[in-house]
């Protein structure tokens, strides 16, 4: 069984260009040709072409990929396990990024364009922008993050202390339904759990469910957030986390 190069840039989403370039610097000759010369691709010619692809994705210059898949002295269970290795450092490190920009977006909450006397004079003694050149060299071009600034960068010192007042609203009323004794899946904890996400969305950037649940984890595992919720009552950073993942679940 042999396929055109249309038909193998269709099953790999690439395109003919790519594979007759492959074909011209020697990494993926087709081992046939049709009478009229065209390029045929064997079963065997689609394991390598899969081969590149992997380490293309993983960042290896076309050189070194022909070099690596013409070492003598390496079978195609060794690429793959080398491929697997490398993919999963690389999920493991898009996790921790991921996890970064959510953290990024929560702190860039904390940012406004105001006089150093206003900021001090809306927030008190907590610096709102602390965190804000870190976001700004490391997640400046997320979509997130631009959104963000761009909402901030139009908001007044009477906005930034309308939202201001919203969280200590929220915070005293989280407090009493703690006081009550309420289970961070009871209704009442999860509607508060909707209306945190909902005041992330109305003030900063589109906050879904599924960024709010790694917010939700960021409240816990960092202290300068655990700390933040913690002085509104000991304790409700991890029971705002859990109602959050409630609320998250009952979405699904």
């Amino acid at each position: 069984m042999s396929y055109s190069v249309g038909q193998v840039a269709g099953f790999a989403g690439v395109t003919v260009r790519t594979l007759h370039h492959y074909d011209e610097i020697g990494l993926l000759v087709p081992s046939e040709r049709s009478h009229a010369g065209h390029r045929r691709y064997g079963d065997a010619d689609l394991d390598r072409l899969q081969q590149v692809l992997f380490y293309r994705e993983l960042g290896f210059p076309l050189d070194q990929v022909a070099a690596l898949l013409d070492d003598p002295d390496t079978d195609p269970r060794a690429h793959l396990r080398r491929q697997h290795e490398l993919l999963t450092a690389r999920i493991t490190r898009l996790q921790e990024m991921a996890a970064a920009v959510e953290t990024a977006m929560e702190a860039r909450k904390m940012g406004i364009n105001l006089t150093p006397e206003e900021k001090f004079e809306v927030f008190g003694d907590k610096d709102p922008e602390e965190h804000a050149q870190e976001a700004q060299e490391r997640w400046g071009g997320t979509d997130a993050y631009a959104e963000s600034q761009r909402r901030a960068a139009r908001y007044t010192k009477d906005d930034w202390k309308r939202m201001q007042a919203e969280v200590a609203d929220w915070g005293e009323r989280y407090d009493a339904l703690m006081a009550a004794g309420e289970a961070a899946t009871g209704e009442r904890a999860v509607a508060m759990a909707e209306e945190h996400r909902q005041h992330i969305t109305k003030w900063f950037y589109e906050c879904t469910f599924e960024i709010h649940q790694g917010l939700a984890e960021m409240y816990v595992s960092d202290e300068r957030f655990k700390e933040f919720y913690d002085s509104m009552r000991p304790g409700l950073a991890e029971h705002l986390r859990d109602a959050i993942r409630a609320n998250a679940a009952r979405q699904q």
